[in-house]
């Protein structure tokens, strides 16, 4: 095996150029094409790919070396930039070559159980086993590359305006948060436990009764739940807080973030301020408090043209509290058929819904499913609200508003990629007004939408044990195409407000003592108004970088049951191990 010695890299493989110039290049082997006289290697590294290039002039020595090398061969390369006399317009360096007088082979490769190129039908497991293979794939660098270049246009954002980068514990007391906390057991403190950061929430309020002001910290966090395409166990997020502040400030430093990161990375001039709903509004229309706004398609109330007609779904939803709520899906008829939209109704059941009612217009007379309960003017009065016309089908649910909005938000996402009618872009979108406060029908109760440090609006305090219904909180979420970017509050900073809402959250005072004493403890010292929000990290990254995946954007990701395929963690510890920290695990069947 060769050495580096005497050669020194000058350039990266995809920045050579200058035609004449003496340059050294170091990579992995992406192809070779040897043809007995003439061989040429494509060398690749993280920039690009350049031809090396060996003909009958080379030095013998050299050439045989060259003849020797199979893909993803360790190189370093010395020799003349000329120019290429068959061009390639798809890489950068497509015009030119390096005609090398001195070879070193750094390290032999085997033969790679997948090849290393840029597209790839290779099984996603096989290639996360061998994530270290895959990471050599261009698209998956430039994924990795452009989360990076995320993370330093926040910090910089950040940093000019007046923010401190401060690293808040990993190791911290389990606190409510709403998922499951992994936790580290203490050898030195028998039988209890740390837990890893769900978030750093309760440390950088503390931050904030210190007196820090303006805190940021790309922070690592991590929650034990089921996972989807838009989840990992362990997760970064850009993490800020405020003093002195209101709603409407961090909203602002939220968008100049958005414009700034945008501008950086991918040179795109990002419209402000952002389009704003309230939580209301977006369920109203939406379906869901994270709605993609890149497509029409919005839900229309119907409980006003059917409150009386001879429909019994209809009429018994409304006179029980609910609605008749419906979306129309223009031009979709042709697409879904009888066969699909019976595939539909199983979908909406599955979700919680008793059926789904449709209109289906491909000729000249509309297709209703419920028509014999229908006078024809109350089916005319039905297919105007909607705007539907020849060709378009009518979707329409009817139950309490818990299930008629979600539902037909589930749904709308559901057609629209039928449809395929999700246009390209980035739609930005805050909601605010969220309630403090939701039913939950089996404990017949009202349990908190949000941490218990959330500060209700001003006026919602009074109805905070009267009537939680009323209850609107100083809460706000940033969405983009659908995926929830970040969450923040104000956060309440009196002692006895922030008593009164864990009271009114049903806590004890022992219970409040045992998870946030130490909080409640430094209000009682004076707390600056503030307030902040969290942004993930690896969402935006996932939605910049047209990712399908969040696995497509972090390193070396976990899969569906948490596990890491090329490491195969999480593994078995030591029964010594075990010993020093007094656990015994026991195998569950």
């Amino acid at each position: 095996m060769d050495t580096m010695q005497g050669l020194k890299r000058t350039h990266y493989c995809g920045e050579v150029d200058g035609i004449g110039n003496e340059v050294i290049v170091g990579g992995y082997v992406q192809k070779i094409r040897d043809m007995g006289n003439l061989i040429f290697i494509d060398l690749r590294d993280r920039t690009g790919i350049v031809q090396l290039a060996f003909d009958d002039t080379t030095d013998r020595s050299v050439f045989e070396k060259a003849s020797q090398c199979h893909s993803e061969y360790v190189l370093m390369a010395k020799g003349t930039v000329r120019e290429r006399e068959s061009k390639n317009s798809t890489i950068k360096t497509g015009n030119i070559e390096v005609f090398v007088n001195d070879l070193r082979i750094l390290a032999k490769a085997q033969t790679p159980p997948f090849e290393v190129t840029d597209k790839t039908n290779v099984n996603e497991e096989l290639r996360l086993k061998y994530r270290y293979l895959d990471l050599r794939r261009k698209p998956l660098q430039d994924n990795i590359i452009k989360r990076s270049q995320i993370a330093k246009s926040a910090r910089d954002y950040f940093y000019e305006n007046g923010f401190i980068e401060i690293e808040t514990p990993m190791m911290i007391k389990s606190t409510p948060e709403g998922a499951r906390d992994y936790i580290i057991p203490s050898r030195v403190h028998n039988g209890k436990f740390y837990a890893l950061p769900q978030s750093p929430q309760i440390y950088k309020q503390l931050l904030m009764i210190s007196g820090f002001d303006r805190y940021i910290q790309l922070a690592r966090c991590f929650r034990d739940e089921d996972l989807r395409a838009d989840r990992q166990p362990e997760f970064t997020q850009i993490d800020l807080e405020m003093s002195f502040v209101d709603v409407e400030d961090i909203l602002e430093i939220g968008e100049g973030l958005i414009k700034r990161l945008f501008k950086d990375v991918l040179d795109m001039d990002i419209p402000t301020p952002l389009p704003r709903l309230t939580y209301k509004e977006a369920m109203e229309r939406y379906g869901s408090d994270k709605p993609d706004t890149r497509y029409e398609m919005e839900i229309i109330n119907l409980s006003d043209l059917v409150k009386d007609c001879g429909f019994g779904v209809f009429t018994s939803a409304i006179e029980g509290g609910g609605s008749v709520r419906a979306i129309c899906a223009k031009g979709g008829a042709e697409t879904l058929t009888r066969k699909e939209i019976d595939k539909l109704t199983e979908y909406v059941r599955g979700i919680g819904a008793k059926g789904l009612a449709y209109v289906r217009w491909v000729d000249d007379a509309p297709n209703c499913s419920f028509a014999k309960f229908m006078t024809e003017d109350e089916l005319k009065a039905i297919l105007d609200r909607c705007g539907a016309e020849k060709g378009d089908v009518v979707f329409i649910v009817a139950d309490k508003d818990s299930v008629t909005l979600p539902t037909l938000g589930a749904l709308r996402q559901k057609v629209a990629k039928q449809l395929n009618i999700i246009k390209d872009g980035f739609n930005f979108l805050w909601i605010t007004e969220f309630p403090f406060f939701e039913y939950d029908e089996e404990s017949d109760s009202y349990l908190a939408m949000h941490h218990p440090f959330t500060m209700p609006q001003d006026d919602c305090i009074q109805y905070l044990e009267s009537a939680p219904e009323k209850v609107i909180a100083k809460a706000y979420d940033l969405v983009l195409n659908g995926t929830e970017l970040s969450s923040g509050s104000i956060r309440i900073n009196d002692y006895e407000l922030q008593q009164k809402m864990f009271k009114a959250l049903g806590l004890t005072d022992k219970e409040i003592e045992e998870k946030f004493g130490f909080l409640v403890d430094a209000y009682k010292y004076g707390a600056a108004p503030h307030g902040g929000m969290g942004i993930g990290l690896d969402r935006i990254a996932m939605i910049m970088c047209g990712a399908e995946s969040l696995r497509d954007v972090v390193a070396f990701p976990k899969v569906q049951n948490a596990s890491e395929l090329m490491s195969n963690s999480p593994g078995i510890v030591d029964e010594k191990q075990l010993e020093e920290l007094a656990i015994k695990t026991i195998t569950k069947e």
